[in-house]
């Protein structure tokens, strides 16, 4: 008898949104090696880690090559340091935190993916569009998936007004992936009370929070109630630029109960089980980028990247293209021109002016017709990418 599969993967589209986009580059550039890419589709940072950051890690590098300060295991959860360090983080946004609620990881999509292992067979509500993990990591699993449209008409932010009542493993991203648009107190509210009331769990992604310019809220922990009914996962991949560093944590509140069991040790459980932890050379960098001065410098990073949104937004509004973003997140999500597909668009990009963006459609279906530019770049790449667009579109 042949060894049984997971049927599940299935059901997953043939390949992950982002391997998609690499290899329709990859023959492009194979076919025009004289051409010249400008990437503004992957988040990935293009700045270095920043000062603070590397006298640490250089610090903990030499303390690996001495025997009396040498680490090997450490806890899965992480250590005090890096824990005490979110945690301060935090409290900066008047949230609480106790030690046992912090858990460090290798970053936001690992534990996006991973939460799902403390969840039994339950049904899944996705905004529509948004981060790709979320859907896929649910289908692998099997699970009924139930989509709520994020679109013009509600701003990007879905609200549970038209959701019937019943327990939900609710995913929020705020600052939205792709959209940029960002849920304020009340909006954030609404979701909370409707969980609370459906005995459902949210799933907090805040990735994005160090981007937020404005009074909203940073996490969903400031907001009264939530302790009961969320989980927040959160990460330094673009706060720090630690995208190829990897560091994260996910907070599980000790209140949070599900059929009359506590999910903190269950994630701890699962954590201790099937994680090893996160390097110390990398926790003290996460430590130095969460400090007074390190995340000053983090901010002047975030900063430039802004400016580069900005400058991409300029352009857009001069050729007269709808878009919404930049602001508070460091992606442009705009419509595309003359009424194209978000695939024709991005084959036009790349064909005709040798840009890379991401096709909203990439994001689920409500994603058809639009498109997200990344302002990631340097700022040389940036401006000429703008340039090229103001003669081609």
């Amino acid at each position: 008898m042949s060894i049984k599969v997971n049927e599940n993967y299935k059901n997953l589209a043939q390949n992950y949104l982002f391997k998609t986009i690499a290899e329709k580059v990859s023959a492009y550039t194979q076919a025009n090696p004289d051409k010249k890419i400008i990437r503004l589709g992957i988040g990935d940072v293009t700045l270095p880690l920043t000062p603070s950051v590397i006298e640490a890690m250089h610090k903990a590098v030499d303390e690996m090559g001495h025997q009396e300060t040498f680490k090997g295991y450490g806890s899965e959860a992480g250590y005090d340091f890096a824990i005490d360090a979110v945690r301060n983080h935090y409290e900066k946004s008047g949230v609480i935190l106790k030690k046992n609620e912090v858990f460090i990881s290798d970053g936001a999509k690992s534990d996006c993916g991973n939460i799902t292992d403390i969840f039994g067979d339950n049904e899944i509500l996705i905004p529509d569009p948004v981060y790709p993990v979320y859907l896929d990591s649910n289908v692998m699993c099997g699970r009924k998936v139930q989509f709520i449209a994020a679109n013009q008409e509600n701003g990007f932010l879905p609200l549970p007004d038209a959701i019937e009542k019943k327990s939900y493993i609710i995913y929020i991203c705020s600052p939205n992936n792709p959209t940029g648009a960002v849920y304020n107190k009340e909006q954030l509210k609404q979701w909370v009370d409707f969980a609370n009331e459906s005995e459902s769990v949210i799933i907090f992604d805040s990735a994005y929070e160090a981007f937020i310019h404005g009074d909203y809220p940073h996490s969903i922990f400031e907001i009264e109630g939530s302790r009961t009914c969320a989980i927040e996962i959160c990460s330094l991949s673009k706060t720090a630029g630690f995208t190829g560093t990897r560091m994260g944590w996910t907070i599980v509140p000790e209140e949070l109960v599900c059929s009359g069991t506590a999910l903190n040790p269950m994630w701890n459980r699962r954590q201790s089980t099937k994680f090893n932890g996160t390097a110390y050379i990398i926790q003290r960098g996460g430590q130095a980028a969460l400090s007074e001065e390190g995340f000053k410098e983090c901010q002047e990073n975030i900063a430039y990247y802004m400016e580069n949104a900005k400058l991409i937004a300029s352009a857009l509004d001069e050729k007269g293209i709808w878009y919404t973003g930049g602001i508070s997140s460091p992606y442009i999500w705009l419509k595309c021109p003359n009424n194209m597909s978000s695939w024709e668009f991005f084959d036009y990009l790349l064909n005709e002016l040798q840009i890379v963006g991401t096709p909203g459609c990439g994001f689920g279906p409500q994603g058809e017709g639009y498109f997200r530019l990344t302002s990631f770049g340097s700022r040389e790449a940036t401006l000429e990418a703008i340039e090229r667009m103001k003669k081609g579109l």
